[in-house]
Order: structure tokens, then sequence, then C-alpha cells
């Protein structure tokens, strides 16, 4: 369940980044797409690293 939320964001940041990108005037939006999806992908990593270990 948390692995297709956490995949679902990771391609909403994604799709805001190549939106920003596309889109004139709207570089905030590709840097903020940015922002969150390397966070998002960090909590993915942490909570995984947190499950691994006993």
């Amino acid at each position: 369940m948390v692995w297709k939320v956490l995949g679902g964001l990771l391609a909403l940041w994604i799709v805001l980044s190549i939106a920003g990108v596309l889109i004139k005037g709207l570089f905030w939006l590709a840097v903020l797409g940015g922002v969150l999806f390397v966070a998002t992908a960090a909590i993915g990593w942490a909570k995984d690293r947190k499950q691994i270990k006993p």
C-alpha cells in the first residue's frame, strides 16, 4: 500500500517537473517538482531501510 502511494507521488512529481519545463514561465514548477521528487524518494528509501533492520 505504501509503495503504491509513493510510486504515485513520484510519478506526479515527474509530470509536474516536465510540465514546468515545457510551459514557459513555469520554471518554479519544475524546481518544485524536482524537490518534491527527491524528498519523496528519500522518504521511501528511509522507510525501506527501516523495515530491513531487525
